[in-house]
């Protein structure tokens, strides 16, 4: 079935959206930002194409919203891309729709500690403390990756969960040894750089190079039965991943008015980095499969059982070859 969706998709890629019918997506911002759909929403993008967003109340990491993705309560879900493809292993029929964000010089998941900390290397996390927002996700796996590419314990770290509005608090009161920004909270990671006495240890980057860090997912019954609307939906955040890297500005107003409607602070707004997404917006083979090779290498995946092409709606590699 997916490999339909995918050539449903691809034949359909480069021609305008079509009205097929009105559909409601509900999904579960985070703290701090917004996704590209959601500013596509804001610009007004969805305006005619019978797609309605509707948000569901925050998600604390990609781990909770994959869940509720699976129990029919949204229609979008958000998770690192390793998240993802464990969901995908045990045995839940979710399709990448597009990279929500990117990892590059750019923006990052950067891990920050105090100044005078004697942590100065990957090497020397081990033993200490570190703070990130979820486990089981991008932020548990960079670690762990980091830890295995210098031939450490990849549990050789302590991972504590901390939402990512406290991050700079537990790290300042020496609750942790580490803070983990990731590369969707550059808001609060500009921040805690801003107030000063931090020093930033290695970023993602330095880990896994550039890459996607996570996508929107949909369910392929979903996709399946509102195909037309799965395309319009993926194109028209594209849209807005571009819109962001050419109109930073414009979009750190956009986010600065979500956050205050929010209840948020509105002043975070100004250190938003970009979503640090190739141009184009869409994934490429290598965005999932660096981490289907470290998946057959942890023994939770056989080797050949999964494709990048079978659970991407659309690809740049695919479109290119068009």
């Amino acid at each position: 079935m997916k490999h339909v969706l995918i050539s449903l998709a691809l034949s359909t890629a480069l021609t305008a959206p079509a009205w097929a019918e009105d559909v409601v997506m509900r999904h579960m911002p985070s703290h701090g930002g917004i996704s590209a759909h959601e500013l596509a929403q804001e610009l007004g993008w969805f305006e005619g194409t019978g797609i309605t967003l509707q948000d569901r109340g925050y998600a604390s990491g990609g781990p909770e919203s994959l869940m509720a993705l699976a129990g029919g309560a949204i229609e979008i879900g958000s998770a690192a891309t390793a998240a993802v493809l464990n969901a995908i292993i045990g045995g839940n029929d979710f399709i990448a729709a597009y990279p929500t964000q990117g990892i590059n010089e750019q923006v990052q998941s950067i891990f920050y500690v105090l100044e005078d900390s004697p942590i100065h290397s990957i090497e020397d996390l081990a033993g200490k403390t570190v703070a990130v927002n979820t486990l089981g996700a991008h932020l548990d796996y960079t670690v762990r990756e980091a830890l295995h590419q210098r031939e450490l314990p990849e549990n050789a770290a302590n991972l504590v969960t901390v939402p990512g509005p406290q991050l700079e608090q537990v790290l300042r009161s020496n609750q942790v040894d580490v803070a983990a920004f990731g590369y969707w909270q550059t808001t609060f990671e500009g921040a805690a750089r801003q107030n000063g006495g931090l020093r930033a240890v290695f970023g993602d980057t330095d880990v896994l190079g550039d890459i996607a860090g996570g996508f929107a997912v949909l369910r392929g019954d979903w996709v399946e039965a509102h195909p037309e609307a799965a395309r319009t939906f993926v194109e028209t955040s594209a849209r807005a991943l571009d819109y962001a890297r050419e109109n930073p500005e414009e979009t750190r107003e956009i986010i600065a008015r979500v956050l205050e409607k929010r209840g948020e602070n509105p002043e975070v707004a100004q250190y938003f980095a970009g979503y640090g997404v190739r141009e184009g917006g869409l994934a490429v083979d290598r965005d999932l499969q660096f981490w289907i090779d470290v998946l057959v290498r942890e023994g939770k995946l056989a080797e050949g059982r999964l494709n990048p092409r079978d659970i991407l709606l659309i690809s740049q590699d695919e479109v290119a070859s068009k």
